[in-house]
């Protein structure tokens, strides 16, 4: 039996801190007046946005507009004062040409097909539209803007999102190294280190409204990642120091003790620390709350979506739990801060192995042999919470009923990717993960791994697939060195690469945020914004895919034209195919599940009718 013996989820109570102190940002009535008038689409659009002068004179400006306005300015009263006092948004960014770009790195002579060799050139080629410098008078008027300053240029993920990502940075970084970029990638680094030094973690991305949530701790692997391709051990020396204490930010501020079979063993959690909405999605955070009868179930709620942001799954029902414990439901149900997820800790468990090797190189052998057995007692841990043998399969686990969450995720294997698990024991874990996959029937997805089996409108669920989660999932697959596990991988990956191969070749040479795992060559939908292009991640995973399969993966037979189509009219039927292809792919995986079904579909519509959701959408 499983009991909780800490159970430390921290209850957001008055005198929490706000996202951030800034009162133009962060919280307060200003923020509230202009996030609340809706003059943007996008509620990241405003927080992004430069002051055109300090915050006092900034504050003592929207005071008087709201005395001229009897506290109650009309949209356009609103309107008039934004554009009097702030400036456009990227107003902190010049532009940058990287100086270690290359036109040929060598991992192109590795793709066979000519095709995909084409294309790869091509996202070889995005890391120049990708890179972002900073003025240098951000550093010296910071004040005056969000951006979080670091001193290197950076590769950003890509249309809304301006700033560095911390999760979206690992698979970037993979990308830059296959290109040969390595300056860049030292600078990223060292601009994640001088973060860490300054706020002990690495916020969620680079705005001050993210400052009291991060996202998946990757910082350790990248320096690995960076190591592995330049030996770099002069920063490894001047770096261990910040990377052990991002590492105890993590440890002291996620962790939970949970007892099995009278054995404590601690495990991480995703959560949240601050009151209030989350600055970059006020509206629709203040929007979904205002049914909730109290403050405190408001914040509760605030911080439980925070929690999601935390998590990069934002958002999803892995993170509902309904009151018979189920992940059906709406964003309401949403209790991040309550699931054990199977990633989090295989990625600590990583982080722990890699200090103990990095200590190692460093002649450290006493802290060598402590962060082993830090990652040695973690292995155990998720072993015996989070290994089901009967499902064949890591899983979640839910901390309120004390029971596992029985869904499939891509992210259930992440064990096999970080190496968190017993390796002596390996042949028996790849066995029972091989017949658990052969199960879901994940299989009759043609453009990808979906991220869940249920179909909500949020955009973490079906029918999208997220780069992360396929590379999460192919080369956790890959590294068994299982024949039968790396034929599934492969599989996968000859799918994924020929759904962006496709959607690239027809679509503007877009690369997407995210895609569709029903159809062959589309892009994404639901959420809260738009599919965005770009992008880091999806450039980062496909170049690693064609590293590692390049000699064997075979575009389709249509040449990646020279020129993007004039026109948008070939798109104009991708939203029907998306649709059909989504309603047949439904069809195949639930046959003979009709209640599930029926529940399913009409949890669907339920999600269909909220504003901003619209299935058929192509971009």
């Amino acid at each position: 039996m499983i009991f909780i013996l800490l159970f430390s989820v921290v209850a957001v109570v008055q005198g929490a801190p706000d996202p951030c102190p800034s009162e133009i940002y962060c919280h307060g009535p200003l923020l509230h007046t202009i996030q609340m008038a809706s003059i943007f689409k996008d509620s990241k659009t405003f927080v992004d946005m430069k002051m055109k002068w300090n915050t006092s004179e900034t504050l003592l400006r929207f005071d008087d507009m709201m005395n001229k306005t009897g506290s109650s300015p009309t949209i356009e009263d609103v309107k008039v004062f934004v554009d009097a006092n702030f400036d456009p948004a990227g107003s902190e960014f010049e532009s940058w040409l990287p100086s270690d770009w290359r036109e040929d790195p060598l991992f192109l002579k590795g793709i066979n097909d000519r095709f995909l060799k084409k294309w790869a050139e091509g996202l070889n080629d995005l890391w120049k539209v990708l890179g972002r410098k900073m003025k240098d008078e951000v550093k010296e008027n910071i004040e005056q803007y969000s951006i979080i300053y670091v001193p290197n240029p950076v590769i950003v993920p890509g249309g809304r999102f301006r700033e560095f990502y911390y999760w979206d940075s690992y698979w970037i970084v993979r990308g830059l190294l296959l290109s040969e970029m390595f300056d860049t990638v030292k600078g990223m680094l060292v601009n994640f280190l001088s973060i860490v030094e300054r706020y002990g973690m690495i916020p969620n991305g680079g705005r001050i409204y993210y400052q009291q949530r991060s996202q998946p701790p990757l910082l350790i692997p990248m320096m690995e990642s960076y190591l592995q391709a330049t030996d770099d051990l002069p920063l490894l020396e001047d770096s261990i120091d910040v990377l052990e204490k991002e590492f105890e930010f993590w440890l002291s501020n996620h962790t939970q003790f949970i007892d099995k079979d009278g054995v404590s063993h601690r495990l991480a959690l995703y959560g949240d620390f601050s009151q209030g909405p989350r600055p970059e999605s006020y509206r629709e955070d203040v929007n979904s709350a205002q049914w909730m009868p109290t403050e405190n179930d408001k914040n509760a709620f605030y911080s439980e979506l925070k929690a999601a942001a935390e998590s990069g799954w934002d958002f999803s029902t892995r993170w509902f739990i309904n009151a018979n414990g189920s992940a059906y439901g709406n964003l309401t149900n949403t209790k991040v801060r309550s699931i054990v997820p199977v990633e989090l800790n295989a990625i600590l468990c990583w982080n722990a192995m890699l200090l103990s090797k990095f200590h190692e190189r460093l002649n450290n052998t006493v802290k060598a042999e402590q962060y082993k057995k830090i990652s040695d007692e973690w292995k155990e841990a998720i072993d015996k919470v989070l290994w089901h043998e009967e499902v064949g399969s890591w899983l979640d686990y839910d901390m309120i009923n004390n029971m596992k969450r029985d869904y499939f995720y891509p992210t259930n294997i992440a064990p096999l990717w970080t190496g968190a698990y017993d390796v002596e024991k390996k042949e028996y874990y790849v066995s029972n993960v091989l017949k658990y996959l052969d199960k879901t029937n994940i299989k009759v997805n043609v453009g990808g791994i979906p991220s869940t089996l249920i179909h909500s409108g949020e955009q973490w669920d079906y029918p999208n697939a997220w780069p992360p989660l396929q590379y999460i999932f192919i080369v956790g697959l890959e590294n068994t060195g299982d024949v039968h596990a790396q034929r599934v991988a492969y599989d996968w990956a000859e799918k994924w690469v020929r759904s962006n191969y496709e959607a690239y070749a027809a679509n503007h040479h877009a690369m997407y945020e995210k895609y569709d795992a029903t159809v062959v060559g589309e892009g994404g939908g639901g959420g809260e914004y738009e599919v965005q292009l770009g992008f880091g991640w999806s450039n980062g995973v496909v170049m690693e895919l064609l590293d590692m399969y390049g000699d064997r993966l075979t575009s389709s037979t249509a040449e990646v034209p020279t020129e993007p189509p004039a026109n948008k009219a070939s798109l104009q039927s991708l939203g029907t195919a998306q649709y059909l292809g989504q309603l047949v792919t439904v069809a195949l995986a639930f046959s003979g599940t009709l209640a599930a079904g029926a529940f399913s579909a009409l949890l669907c519509l339920r999600y269909q009718l909220r504003p901003g959701y619209n299935k058929l959408q192509s971009y």
